[in-house]
């Protein structure tokens, strides 16, 4: 019985560590984000991009500080987290801090549906949101992790400072702090 009881324990603990496993997703620290083609479905209507319009985002973005998203979920979470994004975007203007979120996982129409319904609920300004060519799982040279519910690349003149990837239900208020600490970064 005991023998029982204590495998039982090791398993559930073995579920629970791999149920919280760090996701290795998207471009790492070092590498540099290639072009890829989007079309903008909203947000940031100062970007000078009109929504509907296919075109490079991160060309576009050029050498600037970018907190790039990648979101299979558009959740309260997702909200918290941006609208932090969005504070920090705010704060440094004169820094040309900037952002933008790729909405994937299901097929483009009901994505760009989904993000422009998104946008306006959260109230979402600074930040645009676009649909990348491949709506399933986003440039496939980024190789974004189908566990990762979330991605986070920080990069600044092209090349990743930070990543953080999430699968669903990690993010949470730490996770989100240190993702807004890292957008921070890229300015200081």
């Amino acid at each position: 019985m005991r023998k029982a009881f204590l495998m039982a324990v090791a398993l559930i603990l073995g579920v629970t560590v791999t149920a919280q496993a760090e996701v290795t997703s998207g471009p790492q620290v070092g590498d540099t984000v290639g072009a890829f083609t989007v079309t903008k479905v909203a947000g940031n209507p100062d970007d000078g991009v009109d929504a509907g319009k296919s075109l490079c985002y991160r060309c576009k973005m050029g050498q600037r500080p970018v907190v790039m998203v990648f979101a299979r979920t558009a959740d309260p979470k997702l909200a918290k987290l941006l609208k932090k994004i969005e504070e920090e975007v705010e704060e440094h203007q004169a820094d040309k801090l900037t952002s933008f979120v790729n909405m994937i996982g299901g097929d483009a129409e009901t994505l760009k549906k989904q993000a422009a319904e998104f946008v306006k609920a959260n109230d979402l300004k600074r930040i645009a949101f676009v649909v990348p060519e491949d709506a399933k799982n986003g440039p496939e040279d980024f190789k974004i992790a189908s566990d990762a519910d979330v991605t986070v690349v920080c990069y600044k003149g092209g090349k990743v400072k930070t990543n953080h990837a999430f699968a669903k239900g990690q993010l949470d208020d730490a996770t989100i702090d240190a993702v807004v600490k890292a957008s921070c970064a890229l300015v200081e």
